[in-house]
């Protein structure tokens, strides 16, 4: 253990549904009974899959299962997958806010942990209360906490209001004096997760600089949850893929990254996401002739159809985007509805299918793209992982036989297109 800074040993995570806890007085009573007899768990035998795609039959569901890794002391590790894989549960049982169900983790070191806005702090104390007791918190005296004040409140930007009780910050404002502190205070171990992306981008990209020195230049290990794969492949030198509870590759980042993307199954018309109250699916790319395909030309012009549910009580008015992105992870393009002013209302219990039209003016390589929903009903953002993509081969869009090197380009902007709205 003497050069490991995380040794998981056969974790697993179970959950009941819509309960906390086991749920009921008997199901304890029985997990008594079973323990006071030196027998298994019961309910361990009983659950599914951590597959969202799919009905639940029963009342347990595995969050995680019988995850094993190693980290190494320095590793600036990305963890990866779907909405809903684990990997927010598993850095809640790394930070001991809850406790796996089975297994054990070996710790070298003390972890400072940024999992949600406000984690961590008493929204009744002032910023730099709440700095001192973090800092405590992670066993540091407090002329050590006062030795790094300055460039904790320096980094956050919020010094104007370091003395104000954090429950009147904004959202921008908690991230950036809880990143701060995570960054700064002398932990070995630093996990974050994709709370970063509440910050506006400077600081987004300020938040990236400082893990990496954290990592590299202090020797510290981070653990870093995004969705931002361009951010995870600038910042991680390993990677730690999960699907669906369960470990499907791990090691170096660019492997774990090809891994993550042959996994998807660029034929299939994708099954629906749940992103909040809304739903998102049946992507689909077709040609002015309605057929489908997956590999496409230079220059073709083409339809890109998916659903939107909206399973809210009440009427969602919605603004999308979609990003698209090489297999460098660079982003390409952005096309939605965020650009032409026209939000989309969307009735309760209804769905609208969306189609959106235009050229692929790209260069040969294969692309992924996400969504982004902002749902201006709830004044919430939900995205989905980079789950659907496309090859793009070499068409004669000059009609000269010549096109721009991968080397040299990452494609081309698209110059227009068009949105429109099919009420199902």
């Amino acid at each position: 253990m003497t050069n490991l800074a995380i040794k998981a040993e056969n974790i697993s995570k179970q959950y009941r549904l819509g309960e906390v806890g086991t749920g009921t007085l008997s199901h304890d009573l029985n997990r008594l009974w079973h323990k006071i007899r030196g027998k298994q768990d019961p309910y361990l035998r009983v659950g599914e899959s951590n597959d969202r795609t799919k009905k639940s039959t029963t009342d347990y569901v595995w969050s995680l299962r019988d995850l094993n890794f190693e980290i190494e002391q320095g590793d600036a590790v990305g963890i990866i997958g779907r909405n809903g894989a684990g990997k927010s549960t598993l850095l809640k049982l790394l930070s001991k806010v809850t406790k796996p169900t089975t297994g054990n983790f070996k710790i070298n070191g003390r972890i400072a942990s940024l999992l949600e806005v406000g984690t961590g702090f008493n929204p009744e104390m002032t910023g730099r209360e709440n700095v001192y007791m973090n800092g405590a918190m992670l066993g540091m005296r407090r002329d050590e906490i006062k030795r790094k004040f300055d460039e904790i409140v320096d980094f956050s930007g919020v010094e104007k209001y370091i003395d104000t009780p954090v429950k009147r910050y904004s959202s921008g404002m908690y991230v950036r004096l809880a990143f701060a502190v995570a960054a700064h205070l002398e932990s070995e171990i630093l996990i974050v997760d994709e709370v970063l992306a509440v910050g506006d981008a400077e600081f987004q990209k300020k938040c990236l600089g400082k893990m990496g020195s954290v990592s590299e230049g202090e020797g510290r290990t981070v653990l870093f949850v995004s969705h931002n794969m361009s951010a995870i492949t600038a910042l991680c030198n390993k990677g730690l893929y999960l699907n669906k509870g369960e470990i499907a590759s791990k090691g170096i980042i660019g492997d774990v990254l090809k891994d993550y993307h042959n996994s998807i199954n660029e034929n299939d018309v994708i099954s629906y996401y749940n992103v909040g109250d809304l739903a998102v699916g049946g992507f689909k790319f077709t040609n002015l002739s309605n057929l489908g395909f997956s590999v496409i030309q230079t220059g073709d012009l083409l339809s890109l159809k998916f659903k939107i549910k909206n399973n809210y009580s009440k009427k969602c008015n919605i603004e999308f985007n979609i990003e698209f992105f090489d297999s460098s992870e660079i982003d390409i393009f952005c096309v939605g509805n965020e650009f032409n002013n026209k939000v989309l209302e969307i009735e309760p219990s209804s769905e609208t299918e969306i189609r959106i039209q235009f050229k692929i003016n790209l260069i040969p390589d294969k692309y992924y793209m996400k969504v982004w929903i902002n749902n201006f009903t709830t004044f919430e953002t939900n995205y989905t992982d980079l789950f659907f993509g496309f090859e793009v081969e070499y068409g004669d869009i000059f009609g000269t036989g010549k096109q721009p090197k991968k080397e040299n380009s990452h494609g081309f902007v698209i110059p227009e297109y068009e949105v429109n709205y099919l009420s199902m």
